[in-house]
């Protein structure tokens, strides 16, 4: 399995952009994905995401992107989106997409990033004031 991270860019303080998260390789069937971001001299962290549980989905997001970003996910496509809106410069880094495929997971454990198998390469974003 391999994941595929695009739609990052340059945009202004609230501006919008979609990212995608395209999944490819063998059937691929997740147990949770998520969007993670690193800033500069900073550590990866939790930006989102879904899980899947006995045909429920939860989607959870970080304080900071509440009510901003929406995580998707188009199951045809094998694709997971993130739509950020009202994009700030705080929001600045590259773009991690991460896929657990081996357990699954419990909502605590979501922003961890030894929880996932699968990371995309990243995608930059980057938001001018």
């Amino acid at each position: 399995v391999q994941l595929q991270a695009s739609g990052g860019g340059l945009v202004q303080a609230g501006d919008s952009l979609r990212l995608a998260c395209a999944a490819s390789g063998r059937t691929f069937s997740a147990n949770a994905m998520a969007w993670f971001r690193q800033a500069p001299g900073k550590e990866r962290e939790f930006v989102a995401a879904m899980r899947w549980n006995a045909g429920n989905v939860g989607k959870h997001y970080a304080e900071s992107v509440k009510g901003r970003f929406t995580m998707s996910r188009d199951n045809a496509e094998n694709t997971v989106y993130l739509q950020m809106n009202h994009l700030k410069p705080e929001d600045t880094g590259v773009y991690y997409c991460g896929a657990v495929l081996r357990v699954r997971p419990i909502v605590s454990s979501l922003w961890s990033t030894t929880l996932y198998d699968v990371w995309g390469q990243g995608t930059q974003v980057t938001v001018s004031s």
